[in-house]
């Protein structure tokens, strides 16, 4: 008795506080029945954390993996790698051992149910208590107090431990939907119940937050590799009453520019295609038609659809319809896209005596970058399994004949862009007393970007077409840039349109007379490389020395009376 009221008394010691608001939850189904090549084992789960920046959705700590289990030392796994930073481009890094994961003093809930019907609540209420969350802020390095002040959030996700193909492995729900794509479905036809259901459907948003939407689909059937991507196998924990990020309403589904090369896609799913029952995509486009054929893909998964064209010359609002033929649907049968000019808001003519003086500067402003992307295209192949059929005659000899039962396999081919470049401003060489990376205000400053596309699919990808810059005595807004494109391809370069200002006709910017002493930042948005997973484009930044400003290059003289 003495020893159960004395660790009463030491629990009791202990405060435990709710301190953070879960957006998640869960469903699933039954397990069926594994082999000993490929089995799960229910318990045999855990969750990998992130700690993520909530306004700029950056990993900000290393993931950790926490598991109530003893994983053995040979387990195979893909590192610790969040669901954002494989939204973001990352590929998988198979590697075998050296697997680190902590067993939590406070025991984890049970996260991946074995016969539907979700855990949540206690999820829920366990990582919403102050202990565990001040463990995670120990067991990531993260000051607890910094944390949990309302700018970041905790991003959880189902792990689970199981045998493929007689192999230990551990994965992420994301990461076994990456993982079947390279097996082109291999994992889903022998694990389907736990690496397409259960897993994935063990964590999901309640509301959108950190780009990701709430899901509204199935809780209890098998979910295609781009849903799992996408939209399930995650939990987010959210603190200081923070409300979620809610998405940007816009009433299109594309922004594209002006007079630019772009690609529009769908995603086409429901029961099977192949060869024998296919399915084609024909997109109507301002007048024209496009038809894609050949759109394959296995029972239960869903394939990218896409077409390439070029944008009108002038801005405007478009509807694009889509029509699915031969079975299936596509995500979207109607497609609303805005195209704008921004070539219609460039700064206005600077003059000698212009004034601000009450100018402060701003931060540089990030519109976000994406510099990476893969997609996937499902190939059917024939599977032959011939059939002896007898048929025996009136002598009892057997005159039958084969016969090829075989079906449809399908292997999933990945391809990948990425996108690379540099920005540099310099000052005009007109600007008479600039010296090498300094100059006087009021003078001109010269740009260039110089691109790189990479990409293993090149009819699948543009170049990086527009680059938009933006400048410090403006705020980076109301007024910017769209640079002119020199030449083309994937290495193509960007550089400021000729000045109807200048004197000379130069590729210039002007810097505003009273622009103070400093530092003077040019921001440049580098858009427009699409590829079928979306747009890429990069933040690009450099920056001149102001000095002095153009007055002090002039002066008055008596004349010469000779």
């Amino acid at each position: 008795m003495l020893v159960v009221s004395l660790l009463c008394s030491l629990l009791s010691g202990i405060p435990v506080y709710a301190v953070g608001e879960g957006n998640m939850d869960g469903g699933g189904g039954g397990m069926g029945q594994g082999t000993s090549q490929n089995k799960w084992t229910p318990g045999y789960d855990g969750v990998r954390v992130s700690v993520v920046r909530a306004d700029d959705h950056s990993v900000v700590t290393t993931p950790i993996d926490l598991t109530n289990k003893t994983i053995p030392g040979n387990v195979c796994h893909f590192g610790k790698v969040s669901k954002l930073q494989y939204s973001g481009g990352a590929g998988l890094s198979p590697m075998q051992g050296g697997y680190a994961y902590t067993k939590p003093s406070q025991a984890l809930p049970r996260i991946v149910s074995s016969s539907g019907g979700g855990n949540i609540a206690a999820i829920k209420s366990y990582f919403t208590d102050e202990q565990v969350v001040r463990s995670i802020a120990n067991l990531t390095g993260m000051d607890f107090d910094v944390l949990t002040n309302g700018e970041y959030r905790l991003l959880v996700e189902p792990v689970a431990y199981y045998t493929f193909q007689g192999a230990f492995i551990a994965t992420t729900a994301t990461e076994a939907a990456l993982y079947d794509e390279l097996l082109s479905g291999g994992l889903r036809r022998k694990m389907v119940s736990l690496s397409h259901k259960n897993l994935p459907l063990a964590l999901f948003l309640e509301t959108p937050d950190l780009g990701f939407p709430a899901w509204g689909g199935s809780r209890n059937t098998a979910a295609s590799n781009a849903d799992i991507r996408s939209s399930l196998g995650l939990g987010i924990v959210r603190f200081s009453d923070m409300p979620p990020q809610i998405p940007t309403v816009t009433d299109c589904d594309y922004e594209y520019r002006t007079d630019t090369e772009v690609i529009t896609a769908v995603w086409i799913s429901g029961g099977q295609s192949d060869p024998d029952h296919p399915v084609s995509v024909t997109f109507h486009i301002a007048g024209n038609s496009y038809t894609v054929g050949g759109v394959y893909y296995p029972d239960g998964e869903s394939q990218l659809a896409w077409v390439r064209w070029r944008t009108p010359r002038e801005p405007q609002a478009m509807a694009i319809t889509v029509d699915v033929h031969g079975g299936g649907s596509a995500s979207k049968g109607t497609i609303r896209a805005n195209i704008v000019d921004l070539d219609a808001n460039p700064p206005p003519d600077p003059n000698a005596d212009d004034r601000n003086d009450g100018f402060s500067s701003v931060p540089v402003p990030a519109k976000g970058q994406v510099t990476s992307a893969s997609w996937g295209i499902w190939r059917p192949w024939w599977k032959a399994h011939w059939v002896w059929h007898s048929d025996y005659n009136e002598d009892g000899e057997d005159e039958g004949y084969w016969c090829d039962h075989g079906w449809w396999e399908f292997r999933f081919d990945t391809y990948s862009a990425s996108l690379s470049a540099s920005m540099a401003v310099t000052p005009d060489a007109k600007s008479p007393t600039a010296s090498g990376r300094t100059l006087k205000s009021g003078y001109g400053i010269q740009e260039r970007v110089e691109t790189h596309v990479g990409t293993s699919q090149a009819s699948a990808v543009t170049a990086a077409q527009n680059a938009v810059t933006y400048f410090p005595e403006f705020g980076y807004q109301r007024y910017w840039r769209l640079l002119e494109r020199m030449g083309g391809g994937y290495d193509m370069a960007h550089e400021f349109k000729e000045n109807p200002y200048s004197t000379y006709s130069r590729r210039t910017h002007f810097t505003p007379i009273w622009y103070p002493d400093g530092g003077y930042t040019a921001y440049t948005w580098l858009i427009d490389c699409w590829t079928p997973a979306g747009m890429l484009s990069m933040d690009l930044t450099d920056s001149v020395t102001i000095s002095g400003n153009l007055w002090s290059d002039w002066h008055i003289a008596p004349q010469n009376p000779d």
